[in-house]
Order: structure tokens, then sequence, then C-alpha cells
């Protein structure tokens, strides 16, 4: 009996202990959890003026703004490029128009219209977000230069309210020849979208440049600046009155860049027209019925030249996060802002919508062919909407049973810069010209050959075919990037991974620009 007590005693007292280690247990997690709540909570700091220096990001940023000068056609003024001459200088001429400016697109001479705008649509909006950032490295004014290129380009293929020329120089003509750009000798003949063949995408995607740019010129050049806005309005009834895919009107045109639709660029463009202009019928466009129809809400989307809706999204909620003026309520804007939202989630690796469209190294990965667009283009949404809320003191956002603060977001789009620089699997960076380690053969025919190669059009296939590497750095460019395992063949021949794009160079300028250093977002562009 006294050995059952003593037992009895020894298990209650057991019981007590482990009862109060529980409780303990649950205080100490409680008090932990409302913590961490209150944590989360907070608001990250604000930055002020732009701060430090990211060394690494500053030097890859003036690189990546070089491939602009490589790009560019016409009568070079102060050219940097020291194998790069005059060029295209007759281009426009069939119609008595001068449209010898603008950038030729990749490693070929053509100038194809709609992504050329969209290089100029999201390099107005990285100089329009980080102008400040870009000029604590001294880049902000070639950024505004290589910007005027192309809307000096653009003002001149719209020489009336519905005629628009998106194309200079034939693509099949253009590929059958290597041969530097100074020596073109083929005819370039243009191609354009009217009533009778509209081309609502590439009309649209015009607007948003030209509505984007009028913001950039503004302050520094007010007349610039109102020329661009008038076309930017023409060009956005144009689009609207006269709807057709350009692609579907001049099936030639799908071979290149064939548009997936355009309600994308209807709405982008309106977005942009509205933050230029003020006049609530833009917002109106891009949030009401169009918006349903169009806006893809509740559905992520990559952000690219054919697709802008990610853009879009990221680019209204900026209203909705800094309380703009008169748009309380707007129940669309809301809808921009959810979707801008879903758009993150798919990005974060640690959010459990995360695609698992990615290498295994971490790189958003989506299409062999120029696979670093869609990253790059991410990140770029990513940097912004993280300077979005932390300017707007919004201390998360919320995927799930998860919630990511800013610095989560900057931390991602870092991870898809830094993969670009070289830390991923292979050490080499793929941007042309920076870091001890780059592609040394890229498709690109201005870089392949000797400026003082004499050439013709057929007889410069000796170039491409070269085991040598290029003789001429195509300094700045952003290659396509690596297959989904990772492995990238540097070969001149391989367009696929080897070609560098001018929208390309847009996007990682935008990248690169947020991350040189921090600096409080504007909250208007006006």
């Amino acid at each position: 009996m006294g050995k059952e007590s003593n037992s009895g005693g020894c298990v209650g007292w057991f019981l007590v202990v482990v009862i109060l280690a529980l409780v303990v247990g649950a205080v100490v997690y409680g008090i932990k959890t409302k913590m961490d709540h209150a944590k989360d909570s907070k608001p990250e700091p604000v930055p002020g003026p732009p701060g430090a220096i990211d060394k690494k990001y500053g030097d890859a940023l003036k690189i990546a703004l070089q491939f602009f000068d490589v790009q560019k056609s016409g009568k070079l003024v102060d050219n940097k490029i020291s194998w790069r001459g005059d060029s295209g200088l007759k281009d426009g001429s069939e119609a008595k128009l001068d449209l010898s400016k603008g950038m030729y697109d990749a490693g070929d001479h053509m100038k194809f219209g709609f992504p050329l705008a969209f290089t100029a649509t999201v390099l107005s909006w990285a100089i329009l977000e980080y102008g400040d950032q870009m000029a604590a490295v001294n880049q902000l004014e070639p950024a505004q230069d290589s910007l005027k290129w192309i809307t000096d380009f653009l003002i001149n293929a719209h020489p009336n309210d519905n005629v628009l020329y998106i194309q200079v120089g034939d693509p099949d003509t253009d590929h059958k020849c290597w041969e530097r750009p100074e020596k073109m000798k083929e005819k370039r003949p243009l191609t354009q979208v009217n009533t009778s063949v509209p081309g609502t995408e590439v009309a649209a995607e015009t607007a948003a440049a030209m509505a984007s740019a009028s913001l950039v010129f503004k302050t520094s050049d007010s007349t610039y600046s109102s020329t661009l806005l008038k076309h930017s309005k023409q060009l956005f009834t144009f689009a609207d009155k006269y709807k057709g895919s350009y692609s579907e009107n001049i099936p030639e045109v799908a071979t290149y860049y064939n548009s997936t639709g355009y309600g994308d660029e209807l709405l982008w463009a309106a977005s942009w027209l509205y933050h230029a202009t003020g006049d609530r019928f833009y917002l109106e466009y891009a949030t009401g019925e169009n918006g349903k129809e169009f806006a893809s809400w509740g559905s992520p989307t990559w952000f690219s030249w054919d697709n802008k809706n990610a853009g879009t999204q990221v680019l209204l909620s900026r209203l909705s996060l800094f309380g703009a003026t008169g748009v309380s309520g707007n129940s669309g804007l809301g809808n921009y802002r959810k979707s801008a939202e879903g758009v993150i989630c798919s990005l974060l690796p640690k959010s459990p919508y995360a695609t698992s469209s990615r290498t295994d190294g971490g790189l958003i990965w989506v299409s062999e062919w120029n696979a670093l667009q869609h990253p790059v283009a991410s990140a770029f949404l990513a940097a912004l909407y993280s300077d979005y809320m932390l300017t707007s003191q919004t201390p998360k956002i919320t995927c799930g049973d998860h919630s990511f603060k800013p610095s989560d977001l900057r931390k991602f789009a870092k991870s898809q810069a830094d993969y670009v620089l070289g830390k991923n699997p292979l050490k080499m960076s793929y941007l042309v010209g920076y870091g001890d380690k780059y592609p040394q053969y890229v498709h690109h025919r201005g870089a392949s050959i000797p400026v003082d190669a004499t050439t013709g059009c057929s007889d410069g296939f000796k170039w491409l075919d070269s085991t040598d590497p290029n003789p001429n750095v195509a300094v700045g460019g952003l290659v396509g990037g690596p297959f989904l395992n990772e492995t990238f063949i540097d070969s001149r021949n391989n367009s696929m991974q080897a070609e560098p794009t001018t929208y390309n160079s847009a996007l990682i300028v935008g990248l690169l620009s947020s991350l040189v250093t921090t600096s409080s977002a504007v909250k208007s562009f006006t």
C-alpha cells in the first residue's frame, strides 16, 4: 500500500509539472505570436533621398545603358561606340519621311515598331520611378538621350492621325544578309497601319510610349512633351476606334512579333494617358468595362512586349496605394491592386502560390527563346511594388496563409538580377561587358564583323560562321539566356540564347536602376 501511494503521488506531481509546462508554453507562444504579428504589422522604414550606392548594380547599369548606343540608327551624335557609325540615313524616304533614327531590334537591322515602342514605355517608366537613383550614378542623362532617340523616330512615324509606320525593312531580305549596318544597300520598305489596315496593339503601345515619355520631358522640354502627348492622344483614339490586330491584318509580321491580343495594350495606354493628363476618361476606360473584358483580373500573367497586363496592374496600384485624389471607391482600381499582388505572390519562392516555372538555381524561366525577358521583367515589377509598399507604409502583402514584407519582394528582385550578373551555375554574366566572363559569340551582325572588313550582303556570313570571338563587344546587351537546365551555348548561330534585344535592355535598365540604391517612390509623376 505504501509503495502504491508513493507511486501515485509521483504521477500526480508529474502531471502537475506537465500541465504547468504546457500552460507556460502556451503563454509564451501566445506572446511570441502577438509580437510577431505586431512586428509584421509594423511598416518597414520609408527610405529618404538616394542613399549609399551599391557599386555592383551601379556598374552594371552603366554598362546596360550602352547597348542603346550600340543599337542606334541614323546620323550619330556624340557616338560613344567606336565600331559604330551612321546608318539607315535614307530610312523612310519612300514615304518622304525621316525614319533614320530609332534603334535596331536585336542582332539584325530591322526596326520593329511594336517592341521598340515597348522599349520606350519601359525606359520611360524606369526614368520616372528611378531617375533620382540613375542620377546618383550619372546615368539619368544617357537614359533620357536614348529615350529621345526612340521617341523622335516614333513622332516621325506618325505623320497623320490615323497612320502609323510600324516597320522599317523587310525581315526576309534583312535576314538573308550578314553585314554591318553602316554598309547596308538593300531596299528598306515601310509597313504601316491605318483605318483600312488597323493595328490596335502597336498603335496603343506607341500611345503608351509617348504618354509616358511626355512625363519624362515635361519639366526639361515642355514643348517636346506637349508634342508627345498630342501624338499619344491621337494614337489612342485611332487604336480604340479602328480595332483590329496588326498581326492578323498584316500576317507577315506574326513571324517575329505576333500579338496574342490588343486589349492589354489599350488598358496600358489608357493608364499612361491618365497619369499624363489626369483626365478621368482614361481612368474609367481602364477600370470600367474594358478592364473587366481585358485586364485578366485574378489571373497572373507574365509582363512582356506582348502582354502588358501585369505592368498595368502594378502601375495602377500606385494610385490606390498612394491615395491619389478622386480615385477612392473605384472598384476597378481595387481589382488591379489585388491582381498585382497576385502576380507578386506567384513570383516569391516561399509563397504558397509560387510558380514552378523556375530553374533549380532560382531563375524565373518561362520560354526557351529569350529566356531572360520574363525574370528580369518580373523582378522589375517586384522592385516597383516593394518601393510602393515602403513609401505608402504598407507593411505586408498576404499570399494565402503567408505574409511578405517589402524587403521580401526586394530580395526576390535582387536574386534575379544577381543571377543575370553571374550568380548562377555557370558563374557567367549574361550582360555583355559586365564581369570577367560573359558571352563572346553574341548573335549580332555589327559586333561580329571587323570595322575594316569589306563585305556585302551574303559574303559577310563568313563572320557569322567564324570560330573567332566577336571582334567588337556588343556592350550592355542582355542575351537570351540559359535553358531550363541552366546550360548556355555560346555560339553566334544560337540566336535563341545568344542574341540580345533592345527591349531586354529597357527591362534590365529598369531593374538595375531600382537596385542601385534606395529612395522614396515618387507619389505622382506630374
